[in-house]
């Protein structure tokens, strides 16, 4: 009889493409694969490490599936990803139901440590360099059919003070771009509408490998694959964003003109403290050439509230910033305290309590400007890709160009007599707003 595995998949997507290759290997392995794992043999929990939040919830799925353990229900736990890597002693000593801890270069063993977790009594730590994570190779795609993550490098060198994950993916390595475009090229054939381009800083794509910029050349060449319709692009470094690449985005129709840029605050002091360059004047210079140069432009962004010695001008700043810019899409988090970055030995470590209250203040505002900027899209047509269909609202779902999966805003919308496929790009004219959602009719 096969062993039953089952995983859960915490964190990022590029997270998630690292799920996706190990359970291809397990299955090429003869695993037998099970969604829930409650009906398995062996549990994989692939976790995430990078903030309290999301440590806090890889510690309680882990905890979870050791109570099925104790029940009988379950074999063997498995902890692997970013935790894994982070905390490699304090899992197996703290959390004892754990059968095996695997680094992110352990990924491509995962066949062999399921094996032995099964025939041995043992406990397994598998640590090997993290340079032998697998960049290439097959994968079970766990998105819908019609998008997909490409992941094009791992590891980071920009070693922003708050971050840890050059300590826990290593250095950037570039993926060859012959197998992103025959990983691509192969998807697209399966019916893949979009892909989305992931790495910890795409615009440094292929920096280490020949000393220059090639995402403008990747992005170019992933445009010219036939049956790609859409490509977006995340976690672009914005002192990296040349005017080649603006170029690309504003000629390519099948790149949409949307941008995620985190820049984490526009104080120069602050910006200084986390080792990131640039001001206001030099953000406010990139915003205003990007919706110049590229029109109708959706630009994302993310911001941390309370960083150490963030002062209440530095605060205000931000905010006023905000406001000014009035970016279609925008994220805050309150910044968390990482052991063993440079930023949690910095003076001037905030309040909790401070930290949040200045989140909560910048994502209200941004509230605000996103109904206004919702208002405005009114009598508008727009691209949007159907995802389904709300039975409580009677009503189709999906995605226009400016939304991303799972973080941005959706589209409601009804249809005439012939309803559509899942996965169909269609025109849908917008009539109102709810919240920061539009609400249209196809075909209008």
């Amino acid at each position: 009889m096969k062993t039953k595995v089952g995983m859960i998949s915490l964190g990022c997507a590029k997270n998630r493409v690292d799920a996706e290759m190990m359970l291809y290997t397990l299955r090429e392995e003869g695993f037998e694969l099970v969604q829930d794992v409650a009906y398995c043999d062996v549990a994989i929990v692939n976790t995430c490490g990078f903030i309290d939040d999301a440590k806090q919830e890889s510690i309680d799925e882990i905890l979870e599936l050791a109570a099925m353990k104790k029940e009988g229900r379950i074999k063997a736990i498995i902890v692997t990803g970013c935790l894994a890597e982070r905390y490699q002693e304090e899992i197996l000593k703290e959390l004892y139901e754990v059968d095996a801890v695997v680094g992110i270069g352990g990924n491509a063993s995962i066949a062999q440590v399921v094996r032995n977790v099964v025939s041995e009594n043992e406990k397994i730590e598998l640590f090997p360099d993290k340079t032998l994570l697998p960049l290439c190779g097959g994968r079970i795609r766990s998105t819908p059919f019609y998008y997909t993550y490409l992941k094009i490098a791992e590891g980071c060198d920009n070693h922003c003070t708050y971050c840890a994950i050059p300590a826990i993916r290593g250095r950037f390595r570039s993926r060859p771009m012959e197998d992103i475009l025959r990983e691509a090229k192969e998807l697209s054939s399966k019916g893949v509408r979009e892909f989305i381009v992931i790495a910890q800083d795409t615009t440094r794509y292929g920096e280490d490998i020949c000393g220059r910029q090639m995402l403008p050349e990747l992005l170019e060449k992933l445009c010219s694959i036939e049956n790609v319709k859409w490509v977006r692009v995340l976690y672009c470094y914005p002192e990296r964003i040349t005017d080649e690449l603006i170029d690309v985005f504003a000629k390519e129709d099948k790149l949409l003109k949307y941008l995620d840029i985190p820049m984490q605050h526009c104080s120069a002091p602050v910006l200084k403290r986390m080792n990131r360059r640039g001001d206001r004047e030099f953000l406010e210079g990139l915003v205003e050439k990007l919706r110049k140069r590229i029109p109708g432009v959706t630009i994302r962004t993310t911001f941390i509230a309370g960083f150490p010695g963030e002062t209440e001008e530095d605060f205000a700043m931000l905010s006023d910033f905000i406001q000014k810019m009035r970016f279609e899409r925008m994220g805050c988090f309150a910044y968390s305290v990482e052991e063993g970055t440079p930023a949690a030995l910095l003076d001037g470590q905030l309040e909790d309590e401070i930290k949040l209250h200045r989140r909560d203040i910048l994502m209200e505002q941004q509230a605000v400007i996103m109904n206004e900027n919702a208002e405005k899209m009114k009598g508008r047509t727009v691209q949007a890709l159907c995802e389904g269909y709300d039975r409580a609202r009677k009503q189709w779902y999906g995605r226009t160009a400016a939304d991303a999966p799972e973080v941005d805003c959706r589209i409601f919308f009804s249809c005439g007599e012939t309803a559509p496929r899942i996965g169909d790009i269609l025109d849908i004219t917008v009539e109102e707003t709810e919240d920061c959602d539009l609400i249209g009719i196809s075909g209008k």
